[in-house]
């Protein structure tokens, strides 16, 4: 990740010293700041991700979708190609596309009929020539000129993503080796989708992306969790970052679970409770691989995320809405070759998570207790030194912020902040 040239806001930042242990709230509910990284970070050096390939199978098929706030349309090519565009007409920037998918030979914006072809070059302008001799485009118009905007695009294990700048690496160099492995052991396999759902989070989008890397909050505020013993701290587990600290995966191993007196000692919450199950079969799993882990989340810079809980597969990406307001998006997946069983009991799982999940219902509100309480409190900070103020991965627990502390400090690099 390059380092961009100093952020020119009109109220300079003050970033405590190293900067990734403290972070200042203003970053958190500043408009400046929100406006800098759409053009730093969502128009900048990073891999966006997209969509799934298998969603836009044929030619002509489309799906909408976002970069940060910004609407694009992700097409299946006549060639086969897959194509990301910007979701705004050439002429007076509506969007082109209103469905969120469906198939079509042309794009056409309803406002003036201008057509665009499947990769985003203008194929026709109604009343180009005028009508009876009168009006009309300029003699001079090129249509070579006036096509939807494109992205740079690439495909990774079924998946697709853009990206508007030039010098954003190779994808795989962009998610490193370490990230890319893991990937790959989820995803390189034909999947197809079993469900999706969207919510509205009422703080700014990068508290969320705080959240997916904080991995000792998990078993302190989902009661969930701790009581039926899906993901502990007294569990094996570890934390492993990439190369360049922004992207990270928190495991762990339910097998291993042995009861540690910290949590009572602590006088935990979520560990106060002795829950049953009407419905114990939703804890049902089987081994789908054989590193023994069963529970994991893995961040991409800015805002993907893969979770993987018991046999539970999905995609999370979340789409700024401005500074105080995220949408978050789930895809749930299964694999083509379950049988009905092992696809039903994936299906099942989906109730840990998402809006209503069984797990993550506190995520929808305990950021927005974070936006609440650091509003007019521009000039504090967080404190971020749970397992130290270093930025090494952690294989022996995840009591520990360090992915937290690696998501700022690239961050405070692509934003110029450094």
């Amino acid at each position: 990740m390059r380092l961009t040239a100093p952020a020119d806001l009109t109220t300079p930042l003050d970033w405590p010293q190293p900067g990734f242990t403290n972070v200042p709230y203003r970053v958190f509910d500043d408009r400046e700041i929100f406006d800098l990284e759409r053009e730093r970070i969502f128009r900048g050096p990073v891999w966006n991700y997209i969509c799934l390939e298998s969603e836009i199978p044929e030619t002509g098929d489309f799906r909408t979708g976002w970069v940060g706030d910004i609407p694009v349309i992700a097409t299946r090519g006549k060639a086969g190609e897959a194509n990301v565009l910007v979701n705004r007409c050439a002429h007076k920037g509506a969007l082109v596309c209103l469905k969120e998918k469906g198939s079509a030979k042309v794009l056409t914006c309803v406002y003036h009929s201008w057509a665009y072809e499947l990769d985003g070059r203008l194929r026709g302008v109604a009343f180009r020539n005028g009508v009876n001799g009168h009006g009309g485009m300029p003699a001079d118009f090129d249509p070579s000129r006036h096509g939807l905007e494109r992205l740079r695009v690439a495909t990774f294990c079924g998946m697709i993503f853009a990206t508007f700048s030039e010098e954003t690496p190779p994808i795989e160099d962009f998610f490193g080796e370490t990230m890319s492995r893991f990937i790959r052991r989820n995803f390189d396999r034909p999947l197809k989708v079993i469900g999706t759902h969207s919510q509205i989070i009422h703080n700014n989008w990068k508290l969320y992306a705080e959240n997916i890397r904080d991995s000792y909050h998990a078993t302190l505020l989902h009661t969930f969790y701790t009581s039926f013993k899906v993901n502990r701290l007294d569990m094996d587990g570890g934390i492993l970052l990439a190369d360049d600290k922004v992207h990270h995966i928190s495991y762990a191993k339910r097998a291993t679970f042995a009861e540690n007196e910290e949590y009572k000692a602590a006088e935990v919450h979520s560990a106060k409770y002795d829950n049953t199950l009407e419905g114990p079969e939703l804890l049902n799993a089987w081994d789908e691989f054989d590193d023994g882990v069963t529970h994991s989340i893995q961040s991409i810079f800015p805002n993907l995320c893969f979770q993987f809980t018991l046999n539970s597969l999905a995609i999370r990406f979340f789409r700024p809405h401005g500074p105080d307001k995220t949408e978050l998006f789930w895809t749930y997946l299964a694999a083509e070759d379950d049988d009905e069983d092992q696809e039903a009991m994936r299906a099942m799982q989906a109730n840990l998570t998402g809006a209503g999940g069984l797990v993550s219902l506190e995520d929808g509100c305990i950021n927005e207790f974070v936006q609440r309480g650091v509003a007019g409190s521009q000039h504090k900070s967080s404190f971020i030194e749970m397992g130290g103020r270093d930025l090494e991965p952690s294989e022996s627990g995840r009591a520990t912020e360090v992915a937290i502390r690696g998501f700022w400090d690239g961050y405070r690099r692509i934003m110029g902040f450094a």
